[in-house]
C-alpha cells in the first residue's frame, strides 16, 4: 500500500517539477504500456482456470449489469429531458 502511495507522489512530484517542459511523447507511451498492461492481464487471466471455467457465468452477469445499466441511464436522461424542456402546454 505504501509503494502505490508512494509510487503516485512521486508522479505527482515529477509532474509539478516538468509541468512547464513540452511532454508531448508521453501520450504514446503511456497508450503503449496501457496495452501492454492489458495484453499481460490477459495472458494472467487466461492462464486462470477458475475463471475460465466460470467465464459463462461472469458473461451472463457482465451483459445483465450492462443492459441494467443502459437501461437505466436512458430512463434517466428521458426523465431529465422531460423535465427540463416541458413547455406549457406542450411536450418536449
Amino acid at each position: 500500500m505504501f509503494t502505490i502511495i508512494g509510487l503516485m507522489l512521486t508522479g505527482m512530484l515529477l509532474g509539478y517539477l516538468l509541468r512547464k517542459r513540452s511532454l508531448h511523447k508521453i501520450h504514446t507511451v503511456i497508450t503503449v504500456l496501457i496495452w501492454a498492461l492489458l495484453f499481460i492481464l490477459g495472458i494472467e487471466v487466461g492462464g486462470n482456470e477458475q475463471i475460465i471455467k466460470g467465464l459463462h457465468t461472469i458473461g451472463i452477469e457482465a451483459v445483465i449489469l450492462t443492459l441494467g445499466s443502459t437501461l437505466g441511464s436512458v430512463i434517466a436522461a428521458w426523465a431529465l429531458w422531460k423535465a427540463l424542456y416541458r413547455k406549457k402546454g406542450k411536450t418536449a
